[in-house]
């Protein structure tokens, strides 16, 4: 009998900062403490009549009936971590804090994992989150309660693997007074500085902002900023400017490696990412492996 597809909610969590969990705390100390994170979030999806699929590393899946399960779990997790704070000195201290992911749509239960759309557009919407955010996307949030829906803010467009159009993705506020706030009204409209990054690379420095808005690295001279890395092809990867935020593009052969400062590092390969704060960039060579031809990149406004 062929696997029935239906719909379901997809959420993932995943720890935020956890490289520098490790650094602060040890191996050790940051394994136990990651462990009991996923404990946590495991007794919380059991809450909402969840059902874990699986943990990978830093990372919990899990699914649940209805939208508004997923999106009331989503919250409760983050609640139930927000007063954990890693061990050390005052200075050193780092909150505990997940990002988090989730999509109701088609998917198929096979073998005891979770397969189809619903499954990439959650993970994407996981991708697009920071440390202490819900991401979801609009479809999923016309499924809330009218109390959800007052308390998410459009977040921005985004492309998603396989669809044509871009989707526009929302975030669920899960902090009361923010949600508090944005009922009342009390938010005011601020004045938005303008959107730029600073990439740098031995002894070059690039600014990217509205009137140069792309960036294209790699091995070809012909590049906007060539990279001196074997590994790296010819037209590696870009950087460009959407909407007043940077995304960072890979269209390699041997993909990217992408440092941000307290999120930990990702891989990409034919696929983006948003970035954010500061970090660093590797064409080709993981950054175990200490590579030297590394960019530098500062992202403000």
């Amino acid at each position: 009998m062929s696997p029935k597809t239906s719909n379901m909610a997809i959420l993932f969590a995943d720890v935020s900062g956890s490289t520098k969990l490790f650094e602060t705390l040890g191996d050790a100390t940051a394994r136990a403490k990651i462990a009991a994170c996923l404990d946590t979030l495991s007794r919380v999806t059991a809450d909402y009549n969840g059902t874990v699929i699986k943990t990978i590393g830093d990372e919990i899946m899990c699914t649940f009936s209805t939208a508004e399960d997923a999106a009331n779990a989503a919250c409760d997790m983050h609640e139930a971590l927000d007063v954990d704070v890693t061990e050390g000195s005052i200075a050193s201290q780092t909150p505990l804090k997940i990002r988090v992911g989730l999509h109701f749509g088609p998917a198929i239960m096979e073998g005891g994992d979770v397969f189809g759309d619903a499954v990439n557009v959650a993970a994407r919407m996981t991708a697009q989150a920071k440390g202490g955010q819900i991401i979801t996307t609009q479809s999923t949030l016309e499924l809330l309660s009218p109390a959800r829906r007052a308390g998410s803010r459009f977040v921005d467009r985004a492309p998603i693997k396989g669809k044509k159009e871009e989707i526009e993705i929302y975030e669920i506020i899960w902090q009361e007074e923010d949600v508090t706030r944005m009922a009342t009204g009390l938010l005011q409209d601020m004045p938005k500085a303008e959107a730029k990054a600073i990439v740098t690379y031995n002894n070059q420095r690039i600014e990217l902002n509205k009137s140069k808005s792309i960036l294209v690295m790699g091995r070809s001279q012909q590049c906007d900023l060539p990279i001196n890395e074997k590994l790296a092809s010819r037209q590696h990867v870009r950087i460009e400017l959407r909407r007043d935020k940077f995304f960072i593009v890979d269209q390699s052969t041997n993909g990217t490696h992408v440092l941000i400062e307290n999120e930990g590092a990702s891989f990409l390969r034919r696929e983006e990412m948003p970035l954010s704060g500061k970090g660093k960039i590797s064409l080709g060579r993981a950054f175990d492996e200490n590579p030297t031809e590394v960019v530098h990149f500062a992202i403000s406004g």
